[in-house]
């Protein structure tokens, strides 16, 4: 049983992404015990698994951990997507800034973070560089079990 469930995956998501794999996976996670989520906050992969965890917290007792590399991680974010942000931010059940402005280094902190308090990862990995492949890589070195979509 996982109890601590963290996501990782790439800001644009290609045509192979599924998000009833991700749905499904989510709710089986849940149904086998896991109880906090830890996400990261980016766009894509992130926004859409917290959006799943949120929803499923009407019927199972899950938490939502909003873990925000910077303060100002949503500038650059279109209208929409800062709106989605916000929204769950608002609904998370807690909420870590690492960083009150970028830093260098940021992003891989909160990374961390996210594998050093997670049972399991759950990622959409694709490319072999950038951040995904950096928490997945780390994930690994922790010997974290993964789970990749």
């Amino acid at each position: 049983m996982y109890k601590n469930c963290a996501f990782t995956g790439h800001r644009v998501l290609d045509s192979r992404f599924d998000i009833n794999l991700l749905d499904r996976v989510i709710l089986n996670l849940i149904k086998s015990g896991a109880r906090n989520f830890y996400c990261g906050m980016a766009m894509g992969f992130d926004i859409e698994a917290a959006e799943i965890v949120l929803k499923y917290k009407k019927n199972y007792p899950v938490r939502l951990c909003a873990c925000i590399p910077c303060e100002e991680q949503s500038k650059y974010y279109s209208s929409d997507d800062k709106r989605r942000y916000e929204n769950i931010l608002c609904a998370a059940d807690e909420k870590i800034v690492f960083f009150p402005e970028y830093v260098e280094g940021c992003m891989q902190e909160r990374d961390r973070f996210l594998v050093d308090n997670c049972d399991v990862l759950l990622c959409y990995l694709r490319k072999k560089k950038g951040g995904t492949f950096y928490t997945v890589n780390y994930a690994k070195k922790q010997d974290k079990k993964i789970i990749e979509l």
